[in-house]
């Protein structure tokens, strides 16, 4: 049996969890987990092996344990961390910003004065900002999660499948909107205006799945108060807790994505589909949802469906069309690609 390391010390305790969930009752491989304290109270384990770590830590605790394998989650911070842990072990990285893995030291140095100033310094000054390209390329293999950001070295990682539950019937239509609702990411005034138009007899329930909160909670409460007894829209001043998205994504009859192609990270341009990956994709998978995304996105998925200019109609159409995801994305089916390819690595 093969050992693997997967190490998230920074953000992405969502993909972090998928990795847990797809490894589960592997025969090939055994994994140990280190998270940060703020990863591990966000995610559910029972049996893994999962150690409490940091950037002080992590090297200690990877020594002397013969990883085949070691995986690292996110390289946003802590290079000079991570730069020592490619350097020493078979590592992976799952890259996340292609444009801000590729940046430069001059481009890196003009976006520390362009935004959190003080955080951004301590990115430079005390855990290696400037190591940042190093680490990427010392790095054995660089994963990415969505097929359609696949170029050079960049590896498509086989992690998200769709659950199995139990789906009823619902009396209403009910979209949901996951993500935090904020206009930054995603064009919420679009969502706004096409529901404030809704003419219709039909019941429906639109959930804005994520916290909400300034102008846009302002809007949907508003909103919420004009409506006739047949159009109801659930929204979140707090944090929606990983229960409650779940039961509202197992319920949900279609998901309504409507994603801003372009958004930043560390100041970087970065397009949705071509240099970073949506986690809307990985939520359509998991709950086995057919989800309407901009036309403008760049998708050759058959379950990512473009919007039309009347979406409300297409919302209703598509909610009735079957759709088969266990057949390309069962636990079985992605667990057995996911080895296939792990093992290629080792």
């Amino acid at each position: 049996m093969k050992k693997i390391a997967y190490i998230e010390i920074d953000t992405h305790a969502e993909i972090a969890q998928a990795f847990m969930d797809i490894m589960e009752g592997s025969r090939d491989f055994a994994v140990d987990y280190y998270f940060s304290k703020r990863i591990k109270d966000q995610v559910n384990h029972s049996d893994e092996a999962v150690f409490l770590s940091d950037s002080s830590m992590i090297l200690d605790q990877l020594k002397g344990k013969g990883y085949d394998l070691v995986v690292i989650g996110t390289v946003h911070r802590y290079f000079n961390t991570f730069l020592a842990v490619t350097k020493k072990y078979n590592s992976a990285i799952i890259s996340h910003n292609l444009n801000f893995i590729k940046a430069s030291k001059l481009d890196l140095m003009k976006s520390v004065f362009k935004g959190d100033l003080v955080f951004r310094l301590k990115l430079w000054l005390k855990e290696g900002l400037f190591y940042k390209t190093k680490v990427y390329k010392t790095s054995r293999s660089l994963f990415v999660l969505d097929e359609a950001l696949i170029s050079g070295r960049y590896q498509f990682l086989p992690l998200f499948y769709t659950r199995d539950f139990n789906k009823t019937k619902n009396e209403e239509l009910v979209v949901v909107i996951p993500g935090g609702v904020s206009q930054k990411r995603r064009d919420y005034n679009a969502i706004f205006k096409t529901i404030q138009k809704l003419n219709t007899d039909r019941s429906c329930k639109f959930v804005f799945l994520g916290k909400a909160n300034g102008y846009e909670l302002k809007q949907l409460e508003n909103l919420s108060e004009k409506f006739p007894e047949n159009i109801e829209v659930v929204y979140f001043s707090e944090r929606v807790s990983s229960d409650e998205f779940d039961k509202w994504m197992q319920q949900a009859d279609i998901l309504w994505c409507p994603i801003q192609q372009d958004t930043e990270f560390f100041s970087m341009k970065e397009t949705y589909g071509l240099t970073k990956m949506t986690g809307n994709l990985g939520d359509a998978i998991k709950y086995g949802k057919l989800a309407v995304f901009p036309e403008n996105y760049p998708s050759k998925l058959n379950f990512i469906i473009p919007g039309k200019e009347n979406v409300f109609e297409q919302l209703i159409t598509i909610s009735e069309t079957p759709f088969d995801f266990h057949q390309t994305y069962s636990n079985k089916y992605v667990q057995k690609n996911l080895e296939q390819f792990l093992m290629g690595l080792i």
